[in-house]
């Protein structure tokens, strides 16, 4: 890529607004309320876009449009459409729980319902995932900055890389957010999150544009061309021809990410997860004006989720048909390594046991490497059977699928327009702002559900303030550490997959905490804490027996079994009454008639789209 002058001022501009008016907006905020929620005073059209822009970042723009341009193509869009679904339960059901209740984080709830151990371990679980989080987001940021800039300096010095990508990020997401809180995420979120849907209907006209005049022997598609398809073809045709076996939303039933089972429940588990009981999202809904506000801000928001894939999924696949040779040279730079690690192994294979493993597609391009590769294996394993020796294992990639959006940022963009620096001003956008998100998020629960619950009861409003600044920028400074080591492919070849499994170990249990605490109020307060226990230790165990199912089958099996222990738990010992929920709430607390038709509207909206692309 390369940045005009009008590109750089376009770029330069939108991220100095950004930061200042999120500072501006929020400049008096003191107290604990006032940083962390934004002193319940936001509006629904605020909360809508905050929600878009802390949930859209390169995890979609990098990890999704990757695993479009990859063997999964429409079917990804799931984790878009039934989403919509899933705040609109959201708004009506958990809502009204939580806001009622007063309360400033999700952990604290389960204080109110079960006991102090249970806050505290939810809290615990979520500032480690946070921090994960932070490094994975922060990591696919990067990824676009290396891709787009390939070979280039920052300032005429630094290499345009992950690690330098990653600080870059990372320093830009913590200056805001430790200066304002919530309210300078909300305000940043609000110019952030219309650039997104902006930015994005902007390269899905420009990549049809480019595939309309792209000669068909230059393109490229996982399955044959049609005959027929000619290069006086538009661009939407060509994207219809090209993908017709991806533009589904059923996968396999032995897909390893999303067979269609995951559609009965294995996705509904993480979707109500996050949008019901991850802080980071939740808290922008704990800080609106009224429960009415909050349910118009999130019917508002499940309104752009129906938007999301045609602007972030359906770029990806054409990005495969452009640049497949480009996505190609990327995977073998890091399949040179692994080669040369081969070499070194047949030559000694009995210093270091390690076996070569080749996906798919890269199989497919190298079969008689392929294949004496898989005798190799056998030969290791052979002998490490032998010898009780432990095998370690090495991947080789066909594709690396990841870099889908950098080439479209780079590639298919018009040059000198302005529009590479508001596109990538909108991306590094939505990058800072989950960020700053997840920052603000982790700084709320380390600093009031464990620092002042076991270091400092009697800390004053200004020291909770003072503290959260503090975790922010420490949080900051793990993830931008870690970030550069998620590129591995040891590791995967998709950060989506990568960020869904992380969360995978423990939304299951947490879900099915809140549900027993809402539903089956005889529930004792051990039940909370068996549960936030067992959800990981069950995830964990299925992976190690059952590594071949999809990690989001592993995720319904572990939910069916927390839920089942706890309610054996409460059968055994029951509560002698019904638990009553303490009403806290100091805001106006009836529902919206306008969100409710706006959340059937949704609802009927998603369904026909399944039925369209089913």
């Amino acid at each position: 890529m390369h940045l005009y002058p009008i590109d750089i001022a376009i770029f330069i501009g939108f991220i100095i607004a950004v930061v200042a008016i999120g500072i501006i907006t929020s400049r008096n905020e003191k107290d604990s309320e006032s940083y962390f929620l934004a002193g319940r005073g936001l509006s629904w059209w605020l909360i809508g876009f905050s929600l878009i822009a802390a949930n859209i970042s390169t995890e979609q723009f990098v990890g999704m449009s990757g695993n479009a341009a990859d063997r999964i193509g429409l079917a990804i869009a799931s984790y878009e459409w039934l989403a919509a679904i899933t705040l609109v339960v959201v708004a009506f059901f958990f809502l009204p729980y939580f806001l009622r209740a007063g309360i400033y984080t999700i952990p604290e709830f389960l204080e109110q319902r079960f006991n102090k151990t249970t806050r505290s371990l939810m809290a615990l679980c979520m500032v480690l995932i946070y921090v994960f989080l932070v490094a994975a987001v922060t990591y696919s940021g990067a990824l676009t900055i290396q891709t787009a800039f390939a070979g280039k300096l920052l300032f005429g010095v630094m290499p345009m890389n992950l690690v330098t990508g990653s600080w870059l990020i990372g320093l830009m997401a913590a200056a805001y957010v430790a200066s304002g809180g919530l309210k300078a995420c909300a305000w940043a979120d609000l110019i952030q999150g219309s650039a997104l849907i902006i930015g994005g209907g902007a390269v899905m006209y420009f990549a049809l544009d480019r595939l309309g005049a792209t000669p068909i022997a230059a393109l490229a598609s996982s399955a044959p061309i049609p005959a027929s398809l000619t290069d006086a073809a538009s661009g939407p045709a060509k994207f219809a021809a090209l993908n017709a076996h991806k533009l589904h939303m059923v996968m396999p039933s032995t897909d390893p990410m999303l067979p269609w089972t995951t559609l009965l429940l294995g996705l509904w588990i993480p979707n109500f997860y996050y949008w019901g009981l991850n802080q980071y999202i939740v808290q922008r809904t704990l800080g609106s004006k009224s429960l009415a506000e909050g349910q118009k801000g999130i019917v508002f928001a499940a309104g752009m989720k129906l938007l999301i894939p045609f602007i972030i999924v359906m770029p990806g696949m054409i990005a495969f048909n452009l640049f497949s040779k480009d996505m190609k040279a990327e995977a073998d730079k890091g399949n040179a390594r692994v080669l040369a690690l081969y070499d070194q192994a047949k030559a000694a294979p009995e210093t270091k046991p390690v076996i070569f493993v080749g996906d798919p597609p890269w199989q497919q391009t190298n079969p008689s490497l392929a294949a004496e590769i898989a005798a190799f294996n056998e030969r290791v394993q052979a002998r490490a059977a032998q010898t009780g020796g432990k095998v370690s294992e090495e991947k080789l990639i066909g594709y690396k699928y990841d870099t889908a959006f950098g080439f479209l940022l780079s590639r298919v963009l018009p040059e000198g327009t302005g529009w590479q620096g508001f596109v990538l001003a909108a991306l590094l956008g939505a990058v800072v702002s989950s960020l700053a998100a997840m920052l603000n998020a982790a700084s709320t629960i380390f600093s009031l559900d464990l620092y002042r619950a076991y270091v400092a009861p009697a800390a004053s409003q200004s020291h909770l303030v003072n503290l959260g600044r503090l975790t922010v920028g420490v949080f900051m400074v793990f993830g931008c550490v870690l970030a550069p080591k998620l590129g591995d492919p040891k590791i995967s070849n998709s950060i989506f997959a990568i960020i869904q499994e992380g969360q995978a170990y423990i939304y299951s249990g947490i879900l099915a905490v809140f549900l027993v605490g809402l539903l089956v109020r005889r529930a004792p307060p051990m039940t909370g804490v068996v549960g936030l226990v067992l959800g990981p230790v069950s995830f964990w165990l299925l992976k190690q027996l059952a590594p071949g199912v999809s990690f989001v089958n592993r995720a319904s099996i572990s939910f069916g079994v927390v839920l089942a222990v706890m309610l054996l738990l409460t059968w055994l010992r029951p509560l002698p009454k019904p638990v009553e929920f303490p009403a806290n709430a100091r805001i106006e607390l009836v529902s919206s008639r306008s969100a409710k038709v706006g959340g059937v509207f949704v609802v009927l909206a998603t369904l026909a789209l399944y039925a369209w692309f089913f």
